[in-house]
């Protein structure tokens, strides 16, 4: 958003720093202009470019933008607030792309730089008590992940109307239904400081439209039922406060109402497959 100068300075020179294998750095001002560097790259790295986008369109579509711009296999996604613990994570991840040509996806483990420890909604699985355990998921962390870029196009990006909430699940159930794998890769870490969700204007509202937005479009009938129904279960059980709750509801009626997208229900077995992997589509 351009209001970050020492945090993306930050964040340019982790990239910059990395030791093997051409990186190439795009910048994307999302309505915002990019402010002046204090870092430059090092000799031989590809040069650092620019682009700005007029408005802000949002999360998904940013980076939507910024995958147009650049010419990588690999696409590794970093927000001006986050920063790579170690010059040797853009080696490991061309490693693991290289050799094995099913993967689609690498979500990172996200550490709080102060403490060490991380947040358990940075764990992309149930069971996310040990952000030290590697797996196979079914979805992953925008912000701290490498992506295929062949794989990201196939099937058209990030749903760049969500503008913020459940993109990369969105993105995450098309890429497992053309038999991609994702996996949680906890050898690749990312620092973050710890934050909270709702720091988002429109958390709440924008939470649940995706919500439905994301079951609508990508769900056998049957299945966008339980899902929604569930998740309505969960935010009356989880929230405390009122206005959240109201919120949340808006949106929900929000997400039944307007236009979702292009509707492409995933197959059943790709419903088994998420079983199988310990997050069925309902939850």
């Amino acid at each position: 958003m351009g209001n970050r100068v020492a945090e993306l300075d930050r964040a340019v020179e982790s990239v910059l720093m990395q030791t093997d294998g051409d990186v190439e750095v795009v910048i994307v001002g999302n309505g915002a202009d990019v402010p002046a560097l204090a870092v430059a790259p090092r000799t031989g790295a590809a040069s650092v470019r620019t682009v700005r986008i007029p408005d802000n369109v949002g999360i998904p579509e940013g980076r939507n933008h910024g995958v147009r711009e650049c010419s990588g296999d690999v696409v590794m996604f970093l927000d001006d607030d986050g920063w790579y613990a170690d010059d040797k994570l853009a080696a490991h991840i061309r490693e693991r792309f290289a050799a094995e040509p099913d993967l689609a996806v690498i979500s990172f483990r996200v550490m709080d730089p102060e403490s060490g420890s991380g947040q358990r909604r940075h764990v992309p699985r149930l069971r996310a008590g040990d952000p030290q355990r590697s797996s196979p998921v079914t979805t992953f962390l925008g912000g701290a992940c490498a992506i295929r870029r062949a794989a990201f196009l196939q099937v058209g990006g990030l749903p760049g109307r969500f503008f913020y909430a459940h993109e990369e699940t969105d993105l995450a159930w098309r890429l497992l239904g053309e038999g991609y794998r994702i996996e949680y890769d906890a050898d690749a870490v990312m620092y973050h400081p710890r934050t909270p969700p709702t720091r988002h204007t429109g958390f709440h509202r924008l939470n649940a439209r995706n919500r439905v937005w994301l079951a609508r479009r990508n769900l056998p009938w049957p299945l966008a039922t339980l899902y929604l129904l569930n998740w309505i279960l969960l935010t009356l059980l989880r929230e405390r406060s009122a206005a959240a709750i109201r919120a949340w509801f808006g949106g929900f009626m929000e997400g039944l109402r307007e236009p979702a997208g292009e509707r492409r229900p995933m197959a059943w077995r790709t419903a088994w497959r998420m079983l199988r992997l310990g997050r069925p589509p309902i939850v």
